[in-house]
């Protein structure tokens, strides 16, 4: 994946996603359907990671394709991939971009 990524935050509710999502951001979410992936594509999402091992449905996967999104999977828990994201210097989509 060469993209850049700017911010990153974490969320299940898509309509938070559409409130608080910066254009440039990392979603990372437990939301596996083709829901995640049409909100990413409305919020300016630049990649989907889905946490605790989860991985997106056909459809998602497929429209994710259509639409150029990467789709990424990890092991643990949304608290902890968002910590890791921040202690590496990824801000989160409500502090300025360090970049």
């Amino acid at each position: 994946m060469n993209t850049e990524i700017k911010y990153a935050c974490g969320s299940d509710l898509m309509s938070d996603v559409l409130a608080y999502f910066k254009p440039g951001s990392l979603l990372l979410t437990g939301l596996t359907n083709i829901q995640s992936v049409r909100t990413a594509d409305i919020a300016e999402v630049k990649a989907i990671v889905y946490v605790r091992g989860k991985r997106p449905d056909k459809d998602a996967v497929d429209l994710a394709i259509k639409l150029n999104i990467p789709l990424l999977s990890a092991k643990c828990m949304m608290y902890e991939a968002c910590g890791l994201l921040y202690s590496h210097g990824l801000p989160g989509v409500g502090e300025k971009s360090k970049g």
